[in-house]
This record gives C-alpha cells, sequence and structure tokens, in this order.
C-alpha cells in the first residue's frame, strides 16, 4: 500500500524529489518547517536534466504548523543545521511514520535517536541538483542513493526504498550504511571546503593537479579518523569516488559555495568540524590540521558574507 510522503524542505534536492515522485503518481507534498501557518497552495517546478530534458510538476506546498499528525513516509531535505528544532516539531506529530533523512554529514541522525524516534533511516546522496531561479532547477544523478537502518527493520526499509525511488532518482538498501556514511561525508568535506574558498565548481578535482593533491592530503586525514572509530576505509576507495561525483558534477556549483553566495548558514559543522571533533575524541586532534583549517576558513568566509 503507497503510502503519502512528506518532503520537509523545500531546497533544491527536495523540489527536484517532488516533481520525480508526482511524475509517477505518488502522493507527495512539501513541507515548510521554517515558516508557520501558511496556507496550502500549488507550485509548478521545472527540472532541467543533464540531456536538457525538462521535466515539470504541480507540487502541493504546505506547512508543518498546519499538521497535528504525519501519517506517512517522512523525508528530510532541509539543512542538517535545523535537526534540533526540527525534532522537537516531529515528535509528537510523527508517530509510528518512518524518518528518512536525506542530508549530508556525520551525527546528523542524534538528535533524532535521542528523541527516541521509532524508526530512522539514513540516506546517501549521489545526485547533485542547483537552483537557477526561483523554481527552476538542474539536476544531475551521480549513482543509485543508498538507505540504511538507524533505528527499524530491512523490511520497511525495502517498502521506503520502493516508494521513493523513481527512474531518475533512484534509491537502493544499504546494509553497510555506516560506511558509505563515512566516504561520503569525507568526500563532502573536500567538496564543501575546497571549492566554495577556491569559488569553483566541482569538477575542479579532476581538471587540476595541484587541487586534487590537497583533496588527497585531506582524505588520508580523515580516513585516519574513519578507521580509529572502527568503520574501515581505505585512502583510494575516497579518492576514487571524489574523482567520480568531480567528473560527473563538473559544472555544477556545490551547495556550501550557494549557501555562501546567498548569504546562508552553511553545514561545515556536521561535515569537517564534526570529523575534527571525532578526532579530539579520540586524542587525536593534531591529525587532521588541514581539515580543520579548511573548516575554519569556511566557517569565516560564511561570516564575513553574511
Amino acid at each position: 500500500m503507497e503510502k503519502k510522503i512528506f518532503i520537509i524542505g523545500s531546497g533544491a534536492i527536495g523540489k527536484a524529489l517532488a516533481v520525480f515522485l508526482k511524475r509517477e503518481n505518488r502522493d507527495v507534498v512539501i513541507l515548510r518547517g521554517s515558516i508557520d501557518d501558511q496556507s496550502k497552495h500549488l507550485e509548478r517546478i521545472q527540472i532541467i536534466l543533464n540531456d536538457k530534458t525538462e521535466i515539470e510538476a504541480e507540487i502541493e506546498i504546505n506547512t508543518l504548523s498546519n499538521f497535528d499528525r504525519l501519517d506517512g513516509i517522512i523525508v528530510l531535505t532541509n539543512k542538517s543545521y535545523g535537526n534540533k528544532n526540527l525534532s522537537l516539531q516531529l515528535k509528537n506529530k510523527v508517530k509510528n511514520s518512518p524518518i528518512v533523512i536525506l542530508q549530508n554529514g556525520l551525527g546528523i541522525e542524534q538528535i533524532f535517536i535521542d528523541h527516541d524516534f521509532s524508526e530512522i533511516y539514513r540516506c546517501v546522496l549521489f545526485v547533485t541538483s542547483q537552483n537557477s531561479s526561483n523554481n527552476k532547477l538542474s539536476f544531475k544523478p551521480v549513482s543509485v542513493s543508498p538507505v540504511g537502518v538507524i533505528k527499524g527493520s530491512e523490511l520497511i526499509l525495502n517498502e521506503i526504498v520502493e516508494q521513493i525511488s523513481t527512474p531518475y532518482f533512484p534509491f537502493k538498501p544499504e546494509i553497510e550504511i555506516q560506511k558509505v556514511i563515512w566516504k561520503k561525508a569525507i568526500v563532502n568535506s573536500v567538496f564543501n571546503s575546497i571549492c566554495p574558498l577556491l569559488e569553483i565548481d566541482n569538477g575542479v578535482f579532476h581538471r587540476d593537479e595541484s587541487a586534487f593533491k590537497m583533496a588527497k592530503r585531506v582524505i588520508s586525514e580523515c580516513v585516519l579518523v574513519c578507521n580509529a572509530k572502527g568503520v574501515s576505509l581505505r585512502v583510494d576507495e575516497v579518492v576514487e569516488s571524489l574523482l567520480l561525483i568531480s567528473k560527473l558534477s563538473d559544472g555544477q556549483l556545490i551547495s556550501t559555495l550557494q549557501d555562501i553566495k546567498n548569504k546562508r548558514q552553511t553545514e561545515i559543522e556536521t561535515l569537517n568540524f564534526a570529523i575534527v571533533d571525532m578526532a579530539k575524541s579520540l586524542s587525536q586532534e593534531n591529525a587532521v590540521p588541514e581539515t580543520k583549517l579548511l573548516g575554519e576558513l569556511i566557517k569565516l568566509k560564511s561570516k564575513l558574507y553574511r
């Protein structure tokens, strides 16, 4: 039985997912969590794919405050720094509905664990999406996005994957989700620090040897922390993922650069600084000097722009 899909977050990822789901005749609505009591309305959202194909759909837009209960699948595409407030808003609305987290970073699911949500699933995104105007955006798939169990069951995981997957935005179940989370978090720590500081697109790492060498140094630092935390990763497999994403998202601007240019808060706290904090907890802070410096520079740049 198909369930209603509530997408919380009206950024480029949330809008793209909503359009693809709507085109597959799924019951989907975008909820804004930071705006209260706004009336329900429809917005026509247009997506431009890699091959210049244009796909559009009318999507229902509503606000979280208009719902006493969310009965269905709750997909989080909001910025992860809003999870603390969002978990408080959702606590009495969700009941037993599964939460699927489509966000970047390490430890972002912890607040939902702390608040004892019964069904928590974590996705690692392998797509890029970028707003070009108010309701027009570009979308590039890199690979199938894996989803794994944080708290819940593999049976429900499989049901969730079936209901949120579409041909243009596919998902798959993943047993070793923590390994995938770490690999993508390390790659994102590179993209979301070096690219915004250079003010350049994601393709720089396969085009420029100096940028690539810096990326490899950061990856080497982060892999040491990952392995010390009990998750087995090799530097070469993270580097391979970095280059794949760099090639397939050539010309796309990373989200942190978009956030800085639009004077919005970045997610660097759940990327570089999350890895630095884990290194501190292992008494290995000195092992991640470049990771830390790049994070501090992004934090400063974001502050200066705002």
